[in-house]
């Protein structure tokens, strides 16, 4: 662990090891940290925040650009840790992940340089009131283990460029690729305590950082079940959270099939399903829904390859942990009884070191209250659901608990954009695949679903980070 400039192991000297999903193998030995490590890096935070404040914008900039130049330097070594402790594949997605990690750092030493207050009016002539962003100060991260690179620097990124002193615990399953960043962090030198890395199990560490009055900030991005868990340990400070989703990719009769099933590819298998964005479940209109299977089908055997993640030509690795492949299978089951029909995959694979491989999968005729179809599954599954019109595929997109991502294709932008207007989701792509995102935008839940509160991406983090001081000048 890292805390307060130092590297540590547990203050109870104890440790759990990290096993590769990709092999099986031993991968590390991590400290196995406890709420007395969590509450010594928060005093570490707290001595360096008001320091870490008081540096320029572009000072902190500058800082954010040698952790980008770092993370540069070692991409190589980042993208095999990542595929060895995630499970990702290499070429196809690990590298991919270590040039977006680059990019969150740069886009938040940017951001801080132009995060400005304002001048406000006043009643009184002769007075001046500016209204000053302030940093809250220290800002605790919980973090999952899908995207461990990514989504970390999505909070802690644009929490330290506007000045504010992190407190980061990563979810336990990839462990190791949260230390392989924070040495990127540690080789930037930034001031002892500005940045602390506490590992350990969630309902331990995650809750002493939620909860203890030292830090005034939280950033949490994972499932919704401990979104709220969070959020109650945290009641008060400020939030972040980006939850679950369960968000449909939506195909009408006048679609473009070809550029549906080429985007549906990459909704449903992008890291192995495992992604809050993934195409959780398909709604194809009846009309075209034999033709949309047929190309999708196609291009699934064409274009998915299921393998070892280090080989060139896989394009989909195992699932990271037992407890999703398990889910996997149950949602699987679920969905056959009730009538659905396996086009493609639907078990998991053997021949490799885990159990963990899983086949992509196609599933037809998948009743809307499936649990493939209602819950979040995060697995290689494409569950396609027939619809009847555009009002159906609205009514069944806000039936759902989730409000995160929605996509639809269409021939017809005003089709694309009622949807958009009618539909309770934060972000919806017309046209395009559910896990096309840009990192410089802002990302969360609608209110008053169960995906979150907040934005992630651009200055969304910033805006919840500080707070505004109203300066009086007579």
């Amino acid at each position: 662990m890292f805390v307060g400039g130092a590297w540590t192991g547990a203050a109870s000297g104890e440790t759990f090891t990290a096993d590769s999903p990709a092999t099986g193998e031993a991968i590390g030995e991590v400290p196995q940290g406890g709420r007395e490590d969590a509450q010594r890096a928060i005093e570490a935070a707290d001595s360096a925040a008001d320091g870490w404040a008081r540096a320029t914008a572009f000072e902190r900039a500058g800082a954010m650009h040698r952790i980008a130049d770092v993370v540069e330097s070692r991409r190589d070594a980042l993208a095999r840790t990542l595929t060895l402790d995630q499970g990702k594949p290499l070429r196809a997605e690990a590298y991919d992940e270590v040039d977006e990690l680059v990019l969150y750092w740069r886009n938040a030493a940017e951001d801080a340089k132009r995060f400005e207050g304002r001048l406000a009016n006043s009643f009184s002539p002769g007075k001046r009131i500016l209204l000053v962003r302030r940093p809250r100060g220290v800002v605790g991260v919980i973090t999952p283990w899908n995207w461990p690179y990514t989504m970390p620097a999505e909070l802690i990124a644009p929490a330290l460029a506007c000045g504010n002193a992190v407190v980061w615990t990563p979810a336990p399953a990839t462990a190791i690729s949260g230390i392989a960043l924070a040495e990127c962090i540690f080789e930037a030198d930034l001031p002892a305590g500005v940045f602390n890395l506490v590992t350990g199990p969630g309902a331990v560490v995650g809750d002493e950082i939620a909860r203890n009055p030292g830090t005034h900030g939280i950033g949490f991005i994972g499932s919704t079940a401990t979104g709220r868990k969070v959020a109650e340990a945290a009641a008060g400070k400020a939030l972040v959270l980006e939850l679950g989703g369960n968000g449909p990719v939506v195909v009408l009769e006048d679609a473009d099939l070809d550029a549906a099933a080429e985007g549906t590819v990459t909704a449903c298998f992008l890291c192995a399903g495992q992604s809050c964005t993934a195409g959780e479940r398909l709604l194809v209109h009846r009309d075209v829904r034999d033709a949309f299977v047929e190309r999708l089908a196609r291009l699934v055997t064409e274009r998915v390859v299921l393998g070892d993640p280090f080989a060139d030509a896989t394009t989909l690795g195992p699932l990271n942990n037992a407890p999703v492949a398990d889910k996997m299978d149950e949602h699987g089951a679920d969905a056959i009884e009730r009538g659905a029909s396996v086009v493609a995959g639907g078990s998991r694979a053997g021949g490799f070191p885990t159990d963990l491989y899983w086949q992509p999968t196609i599933l037809d005729g998948v009743p809307a209250d499936a649990r493939v179809a209602v819950e979040e599954t995060f697995g290689p599954v494409a569950p396609v659901v027939a619809i009847d019109s555009l009002e159906h595929a609205i009514e069944l997109t806000n039936a759902s608990p989730y409000g995160l991502l929605a996509a639809i294709f269409t021939a017809d932008l005003r089709r694309g954009l009622e949807f958009a207007d009618r539909v309770r989701t934060g972000w919806v792509n017309v046209n395009e695949s559910s896990n096309y995102w840009e990192s410089h935008l802002p990302f969360g839940g609608r209110a008053g679903t169960d995906s979150g509160i907040g934005r992630v991406g651009g200055t969304g983090p910033m805006e919840a980070f500080t707070e505004l001081q109203t300066v009086v000048l007579s």
